[in-house]
Parts: structure tokens; C-alpha cells; sequence
């Protein structure tokens, strides 16, 4: 799972196997021991192995696409064993606005990425429209955004005691952000693009603007098919994902064989990152909770045993108290 670690505007470089990340004086640090030990390639945003179950977090366009209430969280440790280890959480949640029309969606979310002194929220809204075009549905959203950023200086431990160039303090910083993005669902496929951090903006840490850095702009395409069998009660749900800040790239295939049986319905599949890592995923409904563990192995040397542990937790019911039959669509999503 990649992790905020690029700033871009900071003099300093750090170059590892799988990422050049750019840090300033007062960061170096506390982030060389992380640029060495994280074989992933620098992104902002976090990315997680679940991404099909967070598309309207990398795609606005996709909130209230379920038709349904739709609320899922997801938890993830990377690189077990490893000081500084980073952990990340999110919850999103996006629903139609059935007293208008279920052509309109909304969601929120939030998300916390914690990884050595760094913190990283995310709060954000969003609105989708939804509509009905050449047997499936076009989809265009857009989402403001709030960034929180923060950096432990109490947690520094430094060889030279009152240095200057680093805080001593624990400083923070705030920055209004912008996403948007398009979608098309057809009956088995769906295919998407967005952009996030529009505004690129500059979130300075403490008081003065000795300590900042500017958010890059992430591109994201997202897609997948469901292969289906002679067999009803199997299907196969293949998806991708590629992101790209224009300095840097992440992608992700997935392969998921899905049973869907009369006393319930389970998932098991894998998935690959080119140059990063591979993954195995089981899941399944149960009691109408949908629930996911991956565990993710990295490919550049690092021990199988210290991966990344993932899980997704979710609820999707139907809310609809004005049922009009109005731009029915089943989504290609899991469950």
C-alpha cells in the first residue's frame, strides 16, 4: 500500500529501490529509516488493496451507484515488524437522494494515515449525478475536501539536543481540496477516471512557510468485468486500478471467483502490482455484513512475513421509502 510520502517541494532526496521522495532538512529524519523500508512507489494518497470496495473514494462519481445505502470501512497494517509502521483508516458512506430522484447521489468519508511522526486526514462530501445513456449509465461527481496535516516534533529523538532546524513541537496544517471524476456502469463492465487534489494545494505545517509542501494532482483509471459461467452460482469479477501523480505510478489487477449460494455468498482471489507486490483476498456476506482480509506480499525482497494485513467491513441496505422504479441499475460491484 502506497503512502503520503512525496514533497515535492522540499530540497532533499532520498532515493530507494522504488521511489525517489523528496524531503526537506526538517523532515529527513524522521522519514529516512521509511523512504529505505517501504517498497512502494511514492503516492500521496494511500492505496488499498480493497479499492474496489472504496470506488467512491477514488471516484466521486460512483456515490449513490449502488442504488442503496452504502457504508464501508477499512483498516490496514503495512509492513509488520518494522519501527514507524504505517496504518491507515477509512470510512466511507454514499447514498441516493431518493426524495429527488435516484439520478442524484451523495457521499462523505473520511480517512487517517498515520506512517512514523506523519499524519494524514482526509474529511470530504461529495455529489454524483447519475445518467441513463446507451444501455448503462453515465456517471460525472465532484467532491470538496478538507486536508489535516501533522508532524510528531515532540517524538523527535535528534543526536544534537535543541537543533534548530527541527521543530521540537508537534505542528499541524490545513488545506481546502477539490476532487471530480466520470464513470460509465454498463451491464457486466464499468469503466472510470479521475482526478484528485485538483487544486494542488499547499498545506504549511506550524506557523511559518519554511515548513510546506504542495499537493500533486493524482490521476486515477479504474475498471472491471464480471466473467460469468454456465454455472449460476459462480462468476468471475476482474478489476484494475492505475494511479499517477505524474512523477510517479502505482497499478493494481485483481481476480476474484465469487460464489453466490442460497446460505450465502464468498469471494477468494488475488491480485498483482507490478513491481510491488502480490495479494490474496478471502471474504464473504454474513448476517448482511460483508467482510474482506488481504494480506499483501511484497515482491522487492522485504519477508513474506512482513507484509500488509487489510481488512474491509461494509453494509449495504435499502433505504428507498420512495420507490419509483426510476433509473433502476444493478452495479458490477461485488455483493
Amino acid at each position: 500500500m502506497a503512502h503520503p510520502l512525496i514533497f515535492p517541494t522540499f530540497a532533499v532526496d532520498f532515493k530507494g529501490k522504488h521511489r525517489t521522495v523528496s524531503c526537506s532538512k526538517i523532515l529527513s529524519t524522521a522519514f529516512f529509516v521509511l523512504c529505505l523500508a517501504i517498497p512502494a512507489q511514492a503516492q500521496y494518497d494511500p492505496s488499498f488493496n480493497h479499492y474496489w470496495a472504496f470506488q467512491s473514494f477514488y471516484n466521486p462519481a460512483a456515490s449513490g451507484l449502488e442504488g442503496q445505502l452504502d457504508v464501508h470501512g477499512g483498516y490496514a497494517l503495512q509492513m509488520l515488524g518494522y519501527t514507524h509502521a504505517p496504518a491507515t483508516m477509512i470510512i466511507t458512506a454514499d447514498i441516493p437522494l431518493w426524495m429527488i430522484s435516484p439520478a442524484h447521489g451523495v457521499g462523505a468519508g473520511f480517512i487517517n494515515d498515520k506512517i512514523g511522526l506523519f499524519e494524514h486526514k482526509k474529511f470530504y462530501a461529495q455529489y454524483a449525478y447519475h445518467h441513463n445513456l446507451w444501455g448503462g449509465r453515465l456517471s460525472a461527481g465532484v467532491r470538496v475536501a478538507m486536508l489535516a496535516e501533522g508532524f510528531k516534533g515532540s517524538g523527535l529523538e535528534l543526536e544534537t539536543p535543541g537543533d534548530n532546524a527541527f521543530p521540537s513541537s508537534d505542528v499541524n496544517g490545513t488545506a481546502f481540496d477539490l476532487d471530480a471524476g466520470l464513470r460509465y456502469d454498463g451491464k457486466v463492465w464499468y469503466a472510470g477516471f479521475s482526478m484528485l487534489h485538483t487544486l494542488s494545494p499547499m498545506v504549511t505545517l506550524g506557523d511559518t512557510k519554511a515548513n510546506e509542501y504542495k499537493v500533486p494532482a493524482t490521476f486515477y483509471l479504474t475498471g472491471g468485468y464480471n466473467i460469468r459461467f454456465k454455472n449460476p452460482l459462480f462468476k468471475m469479477q476482474t478489476s484494475a486500478i492505475v494511479r499517477s501523480d505524474l512523477s510517479a505510478w502505482r497499478g493494481d489487477i485483481t481476480a476474484r471467483l465469487l460464489y453466490d449460494g442460497p446460505k450465502g455468498k464468498m469471494y477468494a482471489g488475488v491480485g498483482y502490482s507490478p513491481t510491488i507486490s502480490t495479494s490474496v483476498f478471502i471474504g464473504g456476506t454474513f448476517q448482511g455484513i460483508q467482510l474482506g482480509y488481504c494480506y499483501e506480499i511484497y515482491t522487492s525482497g522485504v519477508g513474506a512475513l512482513q507484509g500488509t494485513h487489510e481488512i474491509s467491513l461494509g453494509y449495504i441496505t435499502n433505504l428507498d421509502l420512495f420507490k419509483k422504479g426510476r433509473n433502476k441499475h444493478q452495479s458490477v460491484r461485488l455483493l
